[in-house]
């Protein structure tokens, strides 16, 4: 029988020890936490950049900071998702006030690093300043700065430069370390600041390289994790620092490799995105223990997920969704999904649990790995629009629980129990003797059955099909004692001279409390649908959720004199219900979609917040508040029985600003560069003979990989110089190297010789990363201009472009981000002529926007895409349109928005055409490249525009770059302007501004 870790751990004769991590820049002192030394208590409060030192430490149970327990409940979030550094602050705000107390984010090399030695924490990559504004939220953060992320980016978040460099990656290579060595120093001498140790930040944990399975069984892979850990210690990085394991393989753990003599600082992590349509597995103590399973890898570490899917990506095509993208994942994955698994985590012991993703964002630009379109959106709890979804409902839930009550951070596996029907895990805490039960359905049918307690209850209870419960029993509501709720527990705080509770389920659901009284209390039903009776010693109260919104009963004098405040809510009311603490105690706020931050000044309570529909506000909070203002605006209010203040109006729903025609469009054809007499004597000639790219280079031809001439991203251009005579011409043949959905198209002497496009991804190649093809092109129908081009002037042209997508994330460690991009070979059939090549891409990165935002299109190179450009000389149209040809056109149109002061509009562009039409859009706002649109494959349709890109108030440019292969006619189509969401609250979005040229 496999062990469990805690049973491993008494069996050891060891209490698992935890450290307690000093300074910046030094080891510490150690300090001892045993098992059981840590009692059950308050968690700590809120994190924030106070310069006060802090400890962290941990045992097997949880993370102890500064003496306290702490469950780390975790989202992630990656900055370089969302290029408007005031939109973070919206996110993180959203996170912390749905029960969220850390973010995790990744930093990416590739989005910071343009060249070698060059790193660019500026504008939107101000990673400084999104560390100050977690902090500014309340927020811990798991920092993950790789150097190897994956994270869906282009080369796992390698820099473009790094796969034209010497030396393999991912292991002891000098040359790669030296570039990890000095990407680390940038990245740590802004991180060292912002720590929590020494209280310059919020900064908690720290990810080195991630899912690293590559060279676990020889020298270099141990030898490679001992470089990085000991680099970050060297760099002043003092918090624990750990590895996020691919799967559960027990690799990395504690001891597994050398940290240079330094104990008891890193903790054993492992992701896990197990399919909804299996059960939930076991990746703790009730699992199958050893190496394999799980936490019980590491038995003196708490259970570490890293990485928990909160949905999944989605590839160019849909396979996996079936066509219908992000919106299917959200389903599939969805509330239920979320309480089904993440409370079998939680039952395993897993304190430390991040949710990938929290709010995914957009891919935009040239950012995307080959496995996934523009939209990361994930079917995240919040969407790419920044909208909550009612994904969040659990996630407020467990999270304010894990918070607000301590029992949970303390949990040993207890006798098993068994529920007809029903996978049953029990659980209690040591210190307090409070049970937990997890009920879990696995099937498809509601089940009612009856839980015998602990205590000899018989508690009946319904799960519905592919769902769970969470039933507390023992649990202290404030000075009384909770028998047992059939309903879950979100919350117990003291706000004023009450203690108040909060019990959440199902709509429609009928929740029934048993209270412990030995004497008869006064009850009152401040809402009618309760009903309750007293009898032998215990208070029973039933509720039935969500019927009337919030339901509350007032529990006074008996025992106690405290009164105690029992709420009762469906997954809907629960989220409006936001506790918040300040200086001066603890208020609850009900009603808002949102409250972002409290503060109270003498009697007044001051809210600011969102609102999305119309709803009234309820507040909460110590003894002598008489006022409320919400978003600074004074709100009528009368004192209820439960003490709260409430309005006495309903705020009314947020407007749905009206958005614009896009009309006036101008129109433009470009690639000049297919044209025989192009001027391309500015262009790189392709003459190298080696390459350090995992692609062989052909015998006796030229390298024409684009990443060996530094045109790591977008669309490059090939042109040949043939000398000769090749009237005899039968075809050419083009090889060629590309991420997902590639393509190139050809041109001989101007005339279009045809394209050529990589495969629409299936089941079995969702997951490929590079595509290789050869393009043959029959000149059938061009030899007699080859002669008489011959005749009149000797020589001819060929010019290629490719549309070379992305590089492969290397996710096998075996330098797969340096597979060829762009053209690998080219033979003519029929003749041998002598041939010369030059080469374009990118020019130049955007010092705003950053190396992944343009590729080599003429129009790029030139500023077609930037808002200043001068396109007064440009042919006027009307979309749709019914194009023909091959080649690359422009259309441009600006627009105006003018949504309210004090609404907070999420905007999207729509696009929208004949599915059998095949051709792509870049879509240009403002000069910045949010994304690819491909007409005939999909299935992204709508495209988000982040405020600060966007101007919602004030003038916008529209540019879209029209990519056509010939083979059918062309639009663009239908383009409109969508509203994804509006409230009134937001955040004051700063416009992202950049150069016009």
């Amino acid at each position: 029988m496999a062990l469990s870790r805690r049973t491993f751990s008494a069996l050891a004769g060891s209490a698992a020890l935890g450290f307690a991590l000093g300074g910046s820049g030094g080891p510490g002192a150690p300090a001892a936490y045993a098992a059981r030394s840590v009692p059950t208590g308050p968690a700590p409060a809120a994190p924030r950049a106070d310069g006060r030192r802090h400890t962290i430490g941990y045992d097997h149970y949880s993370l102890v900071v500064d003496g306290r327990r702490l469950v780390v409940w975790s989202g992630e979030l990656h900055p370089f998702r969302l290029p408007s550094p005031s939109l973070w602050r919206d996110v993180l705000e959203k996170m912390r006030g749905h029960g969220y107390n850390t973010v995790s984010i990744y930093v990416a090399w590739n989005y910071h690093s343009p060249a070698p030695g060059e790193y660019d924490f500026t504008g939107v990559r101000d990673l400084d300043l999104f560390l100050r504004t977690a902090a500014e939220t309340g927020l811990y953060v798991i920092l993950r700065p790789g150097p190897y992320i994956n994270a869906e980016v282009d080369a796992g978040g390698f820099p473009g430069w790094l796969t034209a460099t010497e030396g393999a990656a991912r292991g002891t290579d000098p040359t790669y370390l030296g570039h990890v060595d000095q990407w680390l120093t940038a990245v740590n001498r802004i991180v060292r600041r912002h720590q929590h140790t020494d209280g310059g930040g919020t900064v908690l944990l720290y990810q080195i390289e991630n899912e690293y399975d590559g060279h676990v069984t020889d020298p270099s892979g141990p030898a490679y994790m001992s470089h990085l850990y000991k680099k970050v210690r060297a760099d002043g990085i003092d918090v624990p620092l750990f590895h996020n394991d691919k799967g559960r393989n027990g690799y990395w753990i504690p001891g597994s490799f050398d940290t240079g003599g330094e104990r008891g600082k890193w903790l054993y992590g492992f992701d896990g995105y197990p399919p909804p349509s299996q059960p939930p597995p076991d990746w703790g103590d009730f699992g199958i223990g050893g190496l394999k399973g799980g936490a019980t890898a590491s038995p003196r570490t708490p259970g570490f997920v890293p990485e928990y899917g909160g949905g999944w990506f989605d590839p160019w095509g849909g396979v996996e969704f079936g066509g219908k993208g992000y919106a299917e994942s959200r389903r599939t994955r969805d509330a239920a999904y979320e309480r089904r698994f993440y409370l079998t985590n939680l039952a395993n012991g897993l304190t430390l649990h991040n949710v990938y993703m929290t709010f995914g964002g957009t891919t935009w630009g040239w950012l995307p790995a080959p496995v996934v379109y523009t939209s990361y959106d994930y079917g995240a709890a919040i969407d790419e629009a920044r909208n909550v979804t009612t994904k969040i409902a659990p996630m407020h839930q467990l999270g304010h629980l894990l918070q607000r009550v301590p029992d949970f951070a303390k949990l040993d596996r207890a006798a098993d129990v068994h529920v007809a029907g029903l996978k049953t895990y029990h659980l209690t805490n040591p210190d307090t003797q409070a049970h937990v039960y997890v009920l879990r359905n696995d099937g498809a049918d509601e089940v009612t059955s009856t839980l015998r307690t602990a205590d000899g209850d018989d508690v009946e209870l319904t799960v519905a099909g592919h769902d769970a419960r969470l039933v507390t029993t023992g649990l202290s509501l404030g000075s009384r004692k909770l028998r047992y709720c059939t309903a879950q527990p979100m919350f117990v705080l003291t706000a004023g001279r009450q203690d108040i509770a909060l019990f959440t389920g199902r709509y429609g659901e009928m929740a029934h409390l048993v209270l412990e009284c030995p004497a008869e209390p006064l009850v009152q039903r401040v809402d009618p649908e309760a009903a309750w009776v007293y009898d032998q010693g215990v208070l029973h109260v039933t509720a039935p959720l969500g019927k009337g919104g919030l339901t509350r009963v007032l529990v006074q004098r008996g025992e106690s004199d405290t009164p105690l405040l029992l709420l009762f809510a469906d997954d809907a009311t629960s989220v409006r219900l936001f506790p918040y603490d300040t200086p001066s105690g603890t208020l609850l706020v009900y009603g808002p979609a949102l409250l972002r931050h409290a503060k109270l000044d003498g009697s007044a309570v001051h809210l600011t917040g969102d609102i999305v529909g119309a709803s009234g506000v309820e507040v909460w909070g110590p003894r002598g508040i008489t006022s409320v203002t919400w978003n600074g605006q004074p709100v009528q209010t009368r004192v209820t029985v439960s003490e709260s203040l409430v309005a006495l109006a309903r705020m009314p729903a947020a407007p749905r600003p009206a958005l614009p025609e896009l009309t006036g469009w101008l129109r433009k054809t470009e690639n000049p560069e297919a044209a025989a007499g192009f001027d391309d004597s500015a262009w790189q000639t392709a003459d190298k003979k080696t390459s350090f790219s995992t692609t062989a280079v052909p015998a006796g031809r030229p390298v024409l990989f684009a990443d060996d001439y530094g045109f790591h991203y977008g669309d490059v251009w090939y042109r040949a110089r043939i000398e000769g005579g090749i009237e005899d011409l039968e075809s050419v043949s083009l090889a060629y190297s590309t991420g997902t959905q590639g393509m190139l198209m050809a041109w001989l002497d101007g005339v279009p010789l045809g394209s050529h496009r990589m495969p629409v991804p299936d089941a079995k190649t969702v997951r490929k990363g590079s595509w290789t093809a050869t393009a043959e092109f029959s000149a059938d129908g061009l030899r007699k201009k080859l002669r008489k081009k011959q005749r009149r002037k000797p020589g001819h042209v060929l010019s290629v472009l490719v549309r070379r997508m992305q590089h492969d994330m290397d996710g096998g460690s075996l330098d797969t981000h340096k597979a060829a991009r762009g053209l690998t070979d080219v033979s003519f059939k029929g003749v041998s002529p002598k041939v010369s090549w030059r080469i374009q891409g990118a020019v130049a990165p955007d010092p705003v926007r950053g190396p992944q935002n343009n590729g080599g299109l003429y129009g790029e190179r030139e500023g077609w895409h930037l808002p200043g450009f001068a396109d007064g000389g440009w042919e006027p149209v009307t979309l749709p349109r019914s194009d023909e040809g091959m080649g690359v056109t422009w259309y441009r149109t600006g627009f105006r928005l003018s949504v309210p002061g004090g609404v907070d509009a999420s905007v999207g562009l729509v696009l929208e055409d004949d599915p059998a039409r095949a051709y792509r859009v870049q879509i240009f706002l403002n000069g910045w490249n949010l994304g690819q649109y491909v007409n005939d494959v999909g299935p992204q349709h709508t495209f988000v525009l982040p405020n600060g890109i966007l101007r919602t108030r004030g003038a916008n440019t529209l540019a879209l770059a029209v990519l056509a292969d010939g083979t059918s006619e062309v639009g663009p189509g239908v383009v409109r302007l969508e509203l994804l969401g509006s409230a009134v609250g937001g955040v004051p979005v700063t416009s992202v501004d950049s150069p016009g040229r």
